[in-house]
């Protein structure tokens, strides 16, 4: 064995002696009635130094690390809902945009060339739907011809 393996091997075993002296001792110590107390007592003097501070912070409206957490949660969740409401406006914003575009081209089919030639179309259209239905009114009931008198008044039987 050379002087580098002895070494190490020193060690392992004094790091692995030590540890079990070290585990032992914890032992003994936590089964140790006075200790158990004094650790018992050490903690629960902890818990009253902590209500103690939060009382006397609360009382000088100093917020505590508990409300402090709170808050930075609570910012989180109306900072997440606020980036949900901004993408919604943005969505928003593109249609209407989109819808701004198509009101504006059909601006200009109105007002340009094509605008006119599809109003005079229309018109000519209208006028040949009004001469069909002034036709079908004169077949319909001619406006020159009195009614008959026994049909003014005619009666209807039920059958």
């Amino acid at each position: 064995m050379s002087g580098d393996e002895h070494d190490e091997g020193l060690k392992d075993r004094l790091s692995r002696q030590g540890e079990e002296a070290l585990g032992k001792i914890a032992e003994e110590l936590a089964a140790n009635p006075l200790v158990s107390s004094a650790l018992a007592g050490a903690l629960e003097a902890r818990e009253r130094a902590v209500a103690a501070q939060e009382a006397a912070m609360g009382a000088l409206g100093i917020p505590s690390a508990a409300d402090v957490e709170r808050l930075t949660r609570r910012l989180r969740s109306v900072s997440q809902r606020l980036e949900g409401i901004e993408d919604a406006v943005d969505r928003l914003d593109e249609r209407l945009d989109a819808l701004d575009a198509v009101s504006a081209r059909l601006d200009d089919l109105v007002a340009g060339a094509k605008g006119r030639e599809l109003a005079d179309t229309v018109e000519r259209r209208l006028d040949e739907l009004r001469g069909e239905i002034v036709a079908l009114r004169e077949a319909v009931a001619p406006g020159d011809e009195p009614v008959p008198r026994a049909q003014e008044r005619l009666t209807v039987s039920e059958s």
